[in-house]
């Protein structure tokens, strides 16, 4: 983190100069004067460009707001201190509009101008962390970094290498644990906007009014806890990608809002009047058969439209077992390095119940199965018995036993999360863990059956 600005400071009062830069120097910041716009114009393309310049308004040839204008256009990062004795109100918006800072009158106390720099070094500090935020993210979602071969997969790093630098609407689709999210964030950082934001909601762990503020923000009084005016996702995220995660979970209301978003990129937040446009670009993602759910009427069929511009399918893990070997493996050198244990491999007997077991978390699910074996091994290689022991009974539901009156799929599922919640008391965390999917798929399916304790 840096101490110390590069600081350029424009008066035609010379006396002024270099009074303020001695207040400046004394702090350690760098200091530069120019006694008029043209001038400091030079100063700019002779120098590395500043940090912060301090201007007055007013000053023969070109003024201070012109200087604005000027330096904004070729260095928009540049910070602006706008000093003046002649302020208005106009003034003040106006310079602010243009990308000032902020806006000083004379006289002013030293004091008052210290506490400014201290502001912007600080925002230059946090913004230069944000940029090496911004470019390891980069570097760890890059297409290198995500582990799969199989035919499949590969289609998919094409799809996504192709349209990442578009603005089109992503809609990824597969079962819990596949790695939808992941992708969300390969599309982003592989995409212009990667040093924009990349905001995140999971739609199905808000309710209904919750979700709405979070998309959208509230005005203060907006409802009983609305204490103060917030910020939704999507004002978050202009400029930049926004990912809607299990977005078959947005209930209808919220779905109308949603569409007219993406139609016009303008919004209300709740409880307000005032119209606000965004530029933002939508990835969304469901493990939910969407076009079944707009045949239930549950999901509006102009949204699904809005949404699946590019569709992305990823299939699971027990569909391409040629991946299984090289997930474990990289997961295996991950943790090996995290734990500092030196771990050489799979045994084969191991990786024969990988491959004979079916998956039903997926990517996740050996991503845990992984980490769980590579903490408890004891040895220099990964053996069956560093493994879970759902691995050894790939075929078995244990503590089951079915009897259907039908051969439906679903009234299968439905019976078989009615026992495991039976079994549990309703406890949806060790239920989840017995059918061996995410508490989240199982909170959806008690959703999509419709089922109560009672």
């Amino acid at each position: 983190m840096s101490d110390r600005l590069r600081v350029l400071l424009v008066d035609d009062e010379v006396n002024m100069l270099e009074a303020l830069g001695d207040v400046l120097r004394g702090k350690g910041h760098a200091v530069s004067t120019a006694t008029g716009g043209l001038e400091a114009l030079e100063n700019l393309r002779g120098n590395a460009p500043f940090d912060l310049i301090i201007t007055d308004l007013k000053m023969p040839g070109m003024d201070g707001m012109k200087l604005l204008e000027r330096v904004k256009e070729e260095y928009p990062w540049t910070m602006f201190v706008m000093l003046t004795g002649y302020g208005t109100i106009k003034n003040a918006i106006d310079a602010t509009r243009k990308g000032a800072y902020n806006y000083i009158l004379k006289p002013f106390n030293p004091d008052e101008i210290l506490q400014i720099v201290d502001r912007i070094l600080e925002r230059k500090n946090l913004l230069e962390n944000n940029i090496y935020f911004q470019e390891t993210l980069s570097k760890n979602y890059h297409f290198d970094n995500i582990v799969g071969r199989a035919p499949a997969m590969q289609a998919i790093f094409e799809r996504i290498k192709t349209i990442a630098p578009t603005n089109s609407s992503v809609l990824l689709t597969g079962e819990s644990g596949t790695g939808k999210e992941l992708l969300a964030n390969v599309i982003h950082y592989s995409s212009p906007r990667k040093n924009r934001p990349f905001i995140k909601v999971s739609c199905a762990s808000l309710s209904d009014g919750i979700l709405e503020s979070e998309l959208f923000g509230h005005e203060k009084g907006a409802f009983t806890s609305a204490f103060t005016q917030r910020k939704g996702r999507f004002e978050l995220a202009d400029k930049g990608t926004l990912f809607l995660d299990q977005i078959g979970d947005i209930p209808l209301s919220t779905q109308a809002k949603l569409l007219r978003i993406l139609q016009a990129m303008e919004f209300e937040r709740v409880g307000g009047t005032e119209t606000i446009k965004v530029d933002v670009r939508l990835v969304s993602a469901s493990n939910q058969n969407l076009e079944k759910a707009i045949r239930e009427k549950r999901f509006r069929e102009d949204l699904f439209h809005r949404l699946n511009v590019v569709p992305i399918h990823i299939p699971p893990l027990r569909e391409r077992k040629e991946d299984i070997p090289i997930l474990a493996n990289y997961f295996l050198r991950m943790f090996a390095k995290e734990t500092h244990k030196r771990i050489g491999g799979i045994s084969d007997d191991a990786l024969n119940l990988m491959l004979s077991y079916h998956w039903p978390g997926n990517v996740r699910e050996l991503r845990n199965y992984m980490e769980r074996a590579v903490v408890l091994s004891g040895s220099d290689i990964i053996k069956p018995a560093d493994l879970p022991p759902e691995l050894g009974n790939a075929d078995e539901a244990e503590g089951f036993t079915l009897r259907l009156s039908s051969k439906s799929l679903p009234e299968a599922e439905r019976i078989l999360i009615v026992k495991a919640l039976e079994e549990t008391g309703w406890n949806l965390s060790k239920s989840a863990t017995l059918l061996r999917i995410s508490r989240g798929t199982l909170y959806n399916k008690i959703k999509k059956y419709g089922l109560n304790k009672n």
